[in-house]
């Protein structure tokens, strides 16, 4: 789903001593005591494990010299923060030291996303290796990554979370829906179950507590916040509770300002269909290729057909694991502009489609199943505390008729892409108690970066969100999640940000295809 689901990534391990005296004016934090790094060796990778991280071969060596800089440490915190002397926990945290120091700014920590995806290792992989231009944030800033609580190198713990295998391909009956109704409640009850006094402190806001003890530890006076999907959730919270210790915050593809799940589906179910219009539209003028429709509505029109027919009659390939029926179509529908050539090659093949194995771009989009994790790989997401932390914060958690409606009525109002969402009862029957964060409006330095298209990430939640906080938006011409740091010239954008404090209106983006 959005930020709050399976999608964001990111991991690591910890080195050295405290390199800077304690700050003037630093204080300890939510704790009572002054916490501290436990600095020790960065962990060893092999070159397949580098590889497995999206690291370019020919970027192995550089990868390698920035592991050697790379600082890596864990600070202790406690497990529930309203009581400072019990249980602790670990938090995995990284620090990639400015290269000028003469001229140094301070340091920005990088927010992951999920929840449940590591930082760990951000400040290489999404600072450093990303591009020159965000290369640059290094030079006078420090660069902190770290593992939330429940993550990677973290203190975590593991629940059986999938409430079965996939479900039956064709058309959701009301019948099929409350099986899967029922196995979701039986594994959230199972889940949060086995271990609530861990789970239960899986919150946003502890999370953002953690990492002013880490600020704490590192001596710093003030954190600056680069936050990434759900990271820019965390960092609402964090300048929330500590408004004196936030310096600058620049957030990409901004959360709502809310934590409802059946409310997040449905707004991102609406951008999506929405976006399939502009895809429609571009296929549109490429009949001659695709064979789609020659206008916007034609295209249209026979996406839902599709949907519906392959729902009607699903088709088995023996080269894909999974039958192709109508959340099949409607997924390729929802792809955004750096896929639109594939999908749109992958619907015309299967209007088309009539052997026994799979057409090519179909295969090479819905075939590759997921591999092995390459052994030594550091866990780049963690699916129990994505679980957790969503639903610890999720006040809908639906029973079935109020679910079922829901479904039915996605697919009815969005014809293309609806049969895509399933039915939305993620939390239904999480036992553990509601713990919503509570957001303030602040006065400092805050850039709120919507990306105009995404439905992972919908505009109007950024528009929502400077409402509830404040902050200057940034508006990013495109439909790509987290893009503004893979673009250069929106990256330049970004680093000069924390450099001066002064942004522009917004940027281009990932490019349209021709």
């Amino acid at each position: 789903m959005t930020y709050r689901t399976s999608l964001t990534a990111l991991a690591l391990a910890l080195a050295g001593l405290v390199a800077h005296p304690f700050a003037a004016g630093a204080t300890a934090g939510p704790s009572s005591s002054v916490s501290s790094v436990q600095w020790k060796s960065c962990p060893a990778y092999s070159d397949e494990v580098i590889r497995s991280l999206g690291v370019a071969e020919e970027r192995v060596p550089d990868f390698r010299t920035l592991m050697k800089r790379l600082e890596c440490g864990t600070v202790s915190v406690p497990l529930n923060h309203r009581d400072p002397g019990g249980r602790k926990i670990d938090i995995a945290v990284t620090r990639l030291a400015a290269t000028d120091k003469a001229h140094r700014l301070g340091a920005t920590a990088v927010l992951p996303g999920g929840p449940g995806g590591s930082g760990y290792l951000d400040p290489v992989l999404r600072i450093v290796l990303r591009n020159e231009e965000m290369a640059k944030l290094n030079e006078r800033y420090d660069i902190i990554g770290l593992d939330p609580r429940g993550v990677g190198y973290s203190t975590k713990v593991a629940c059986p979370i999938s409430p079965g295998g996939p479900p039956e391909p064709g058309t959701l009956t009301e019948e099929a829906a409350r099986k899967i109704y029922d196995a979701q409640i039986a594994a959230n009850q199972k889940c949060g179950n086995s271990d609530p006094a861990f789970l239960g402190q899986l919150t946003t806001d502890n999370v953002a507590k953690d990492l002013d003890l880490v600020r704490t530890a590192l001596s710093e006076r003030k954190l600056n916040l680069l936050g990434l999907s759900w990271g820019t959730y965390l960092g609402m919270v964090y300048r929330s509770l500590f408004p004196q210790h936030t310096g600058r915050a620049f957030l990409d593809s901004t959360a709502p300002p809310w934590t409802r799940f059946d409310k997040h589906i449905e707004d991102s179910a609406a951008a999506a269909e929405r976006d399939f219009g502009r895809m429609a539209a571009w296929l549109a003028r490429r009949d001659e290729v695709y064979g789609l429709g020659a206008t916007a509505r034609q295209v249209r029109e026979e996406v839902a057909k599709l949907v519906r027919t392959y729902d009607e009659s699903p088709k088995t390939y023996t080269d894909l694991q999974r039958p192709i029926d109508g959340s099949t179509v409607a997924d390729l529908a929802r792809r955004n502009s750096t896929e639109w050539a594939r999908a749109g090659k992958a619907l015309a093949e299967l209007r088309t489609a009539t052997g026994t194995t799979a057409p090519p771009t179909v295969k090479e989009l819905l075939g590759a199943p997921m591999g092995a994790p390459v052994p030594g790989a550091p866990e780049m997401q963690n699916m129990t505390m994505n679980l957790a932390v969503a639903c610890n914060e999720d006040s809908s958690r639906p029973g079935f008729d109020t679910a079922w409606r829901a479904y039915q009525q996605l697919v009815r109002r969005l014809p293309a892409t609806g049969r895509a969402w399933g039915l939305v009862s993620l939390c239904s029957g999480w036992p553990l108690p509601v713990q919503e964060a509570t957001l303030k409006r602040g006065g400092g330095s805050l850039v709120l970066a919507g990306h105009l298209y995404e439905f992972m990430s919908v505009y109007d939640w950024t528009l929502q969100t400077r409402r509830a906080i404040g902050g200057t938006v940034y508006t990013v011409a495109d439909d790509v999640h987290v893009s503004t740091t893979r673009i250069p010239e929106c990256a330049a954008d970004v680093v000069r940000y924390f450099e001066t404090g002064r942004i522009d209106r917004g940027c281009a983006g990932s490019a349209t295809p021709s």
